[in-house]
C-alpha cells in the first residue's frame, strides 16, 4: 500500500480542485488548512483577467465543508490587483465566488439543502446564521441561473401569486414545456407583465404562439398589445370558478329570501350539492339536489347553467364549442339571475379564449402547480422580508436549477 503525505491527503479530504495545501493546524473553531492557488498570475476576481500586482492582503479564512463535528477552513492572504476595467479589487480565487467567505462547495451545499428544508433546518445542519443562507441562496442563483432560459418560448403560462399582506403580489411567468418559473416581477399590473415583455425583447416575443392565464383583463391587453400574434388561452378552472361563484351568490340570495318560509328546508345545507360534480355526490347531496329541484326552481336553474357550462368545455371541435357557448350565453341572459347575467358577458368578451382552450386542451395546471410549490417555498420560510430574497428563493426551488452538492457517492 502507497503511502500518501498530509498535503496529499488533505487535498483529496477538501475535495477543492485548484489548490495547493502548505500545511494545517488545529484552533477551536477547527481545522485550518493553510492554502494556495495554483497559477502565480493574479487575476481580477471580479472578471478573471491576468492583471498587475496591487498589494498584498493579510491572511483571509474562507468556511467550507465539516467533517463530522470538526469544521475546515481555507487560509490564503490574497494580493490585491489594479483592473483597468474595474480598478483595485482582491484577486480571484479559485475555490470561492468574490466577496464570500464561503467556498464554492460549502455554498452549493447550502442550496442543495434549502431547495429541500426550512432555513431553520439549514441553518442548524451547516452552522451558520438565518440571513446568511438567504445571501448565498442569491449568489448561487445569480451564479447557476440559466441566463437562456427567455431563449426558445413557446407557450407561457402568466399569473400572480400573493407573497404578504396587503394585497402585495408577484407576477409569475412559467415556461409550459419545460414546467419552470422564467421571469418573476414585483406587482400584478400591465406595467408588471410589460417589464417581462421589455425583458423578452420583440425578437423573442415573435416566438410566442400561446400565452395561458386567467381571465385578468390586465394581463389580456397587455398580451394583445406585446404579442397580438399568440393565442390566448382561458382554461376551465378559472371559468368553472366563476360558475361557482354566481351559484353561491344565488343560493345565498335564496337563504335570505325564503327564510323563515317551508321552502328553506330546499336551500339548507344545499352548498356542497350544488357545487361538486354530479359524479361526486354522496346520496345525501343527491337527495338534497332533488330536494332543490322540487322547492326553488331558481337555485336550480342556477345549478344548471353551471353544469351547462361546464358540459360546453368538454368538446373537443372549436366550432361546437363556440356554437355551445352562445347558446349558454343567450340563456344566462334570459336567466333573470343577475349573477348568470354578468357572468355571460365575461364569458362572451372571453369566448376566442375559452374556445382556444378545447382546441389545444391547454390549461393553467402547470402555472397553478408552480403556484402551489411557490406557497409551500413561503410558508416554509414563514414569509419573506423582502423580495428579493423571495425571487431567489423561488427561482432556486422552481427554476430550473440542478445543483451538484459533494455528496458521499455510493460504494
Amino acid at each position: 500500500m502507497a503511502r500518501v503525505g498530509v498535503d496529499k491527503l488533505l487535498e483529496r479530504l477538501l475535495g477543492v480542485k485548484d489548490l495547493r495545501v502548505r500545511g494545517a493546524r488545529f484552533e477551536p473553531r477547527g481545522v485550518v488548512v493553510e492554502v494556495l492557488p495554483p497559477r502565480r498570475k493574479a487575476r481580477c476576481g471580479v472578471c478573471g483577467r491576468p492583471c498587475p500586482r496591487y498589494d498584498p492582503c493579510p491572511p483571509r479564512l474562507w468556511r467550507h465543508l465539516a467533517l463530522g463535528r470538526t469544521a475546515f477552513w481555507l487560509s490564503y492572504a490574497p494580493r490585491r490587483v489594479e483592473c483597468r476595467r474595474h480598478g483595485v479589487r482582491v484577486e480571484q480565487v479559485p475555490w470561492a465566488a468574490h466577496d464570500s467567505h464561503f467556498t464554492r462547495e460549502f455554498e452549493e451545499m447550502v442550496a442543495w439543502l434549502a431547495q429541500r428544508m426550512d432555513k431553520s433546518a439549514t441553518c442548524r445542519l451547516m452552522a451558520i446564521n438565518w440571513r446568511t443562507v438567504g445571501t448565498v441562496v442569491e449568489r448561487v442563483v445569480a451564479q447557476r441561473l440559466d441566463a437562456q432560459r427567455l431563449e426558445e418560448l413557446y407557450v407561457i403560462g402568466v399569473d400572480e401569486v400573493s407573497h404578504r399582506r396587503h394585497h402585495q403580489y408577484l407576477s409569475v411567468v412559467v415556461d409550459h414545456l419545460k414546467s419552470r418559473v422564467v421571469w418573476l416581477g414585483e406587482g400584478k399590473g400591465e406595467q408588471t407583465l410589460h417589464g417581462f415583455f421589455d425583458e423578452l425583447g420583440a425578437e423573442r416575443t415573435r416566438q410566442l404562439t400561446h400565452v395561458t392565464q386567467d381571465l385578468s383583463a390586465a394581463f389580456s391587453k397587455v398580451v394583445k398589445q406585446r404579442a397580438p400574434q399568440a393565442v390566448q388561452v382561458f382554461d376551465r378552472f378559472h371559468v368553472q370558478k366563476l360558475a361557482n361563484e354566481a351559484v353561491d351568490e344565488v343560493r345565498r340570495g335564496e337563504v335570505r329570501q325564503v327564510a323563515g318560509t317551508e321552502a328553506a328546508a330546499g336551500v339548507k345545507q344545499s352548498r356542497w350539492a350544488l357545487l361538486k360534480n354530479p359524479w361526486n355526490l354522496t346520496l345525501r347531496q343527491e337527495q338534497k339536489l332533488g330536494e332543490v329541484q322540487r322547492l326553488n326552481r331558481r337555485l336550480y336553474r342556477a345549478y344548471l347553467l353551471k353544469e351547462s357550462l361546464a358540459r360546453g368545455m368538454d368538446y373537443r371541435q372549436p366550432a361546437r364549442a363556440s356554437k355551445h357557448l352562445d347558446g349558454w350565453c343567450q340563456w344566462a341572459r334570459r336567466s333573470r339571475l343577475k349573477p348568470f347575467v354578468r357572468l355571460s358577458k365575461t364569458v362572451q368578451r372571453h369566448k376566442q379564449g375559452i374556445v382556444a382552450y378545447t382546441q389545444t386542451g391547454l390549461s393553467n395546471g402547470v402555472v397553478e402547480g408552480l403556484n402551489n410549490k411557490i406557497r409551500l417555498v413561503m410558508r416554509r420560510a414563514y414569509g419573506f422580508r423582502n423580495t428579493t430574497a423571495l425571487k431567489a428563493m423561488i427561482l432556486l426551488c422552481c427554476g430550473g436549477l440542478t445543483l451538484h452538492p459533494p455528496l458521499p457517492g455510493l460504494a
